[in-house]
């Protein structure tokens, strides 16, 4: 399992508690048991909603500046630098045959 599927479990199982709480409050407004009315009942769940949405945001940013970090120190090639490498190898490699075609070419002329 990845951090990044850790990550979307945490959260999902974080719209789970959200959902069963907005249950719960239009429950309590639905009986009588609680002194909200229906709207501020909704209203409430909205905020929750909004704010619970606001940390979801903001624990993906976190985890996802700590990664960058990790992988910063860990320095790995990124894949610019892959791609910038094939292009090197490729250049190389085409100098090295025109060599190897003149190199060939010379040695014929002189045997």
């Amino acid at each position: 399992m990845t951090i990044f599927d850790v990550v979307r479990n945490a959260l999902l199982a974080g719209f789970g508690v959200q959902e069963k709480i907005k249950e719960s409050i239009d429950e309590l407004v639905k009986k009588g048991e609680c002194e909200l009315s229906e709207t501020q009942g909704a209203k409430l769940v909205k905020e929750w909603s909004e704010k619970a949405e606001k940390s979801s945001d903001e624990l993906t940013k976190s985890i996802s500046d700590v990664l960058a970090k990790t992988l910063e120190k860990m320095n790995l090639p990124t894949k610019e630098n892959i791609e910038d490498l094939n292009k090197k190898i490729k250049a190389l490699s085409a100098r090295v045959k025109k060599l190897e075609t003149v190199i060939e070419g010379s040695e014929q002329k002189g045997t």
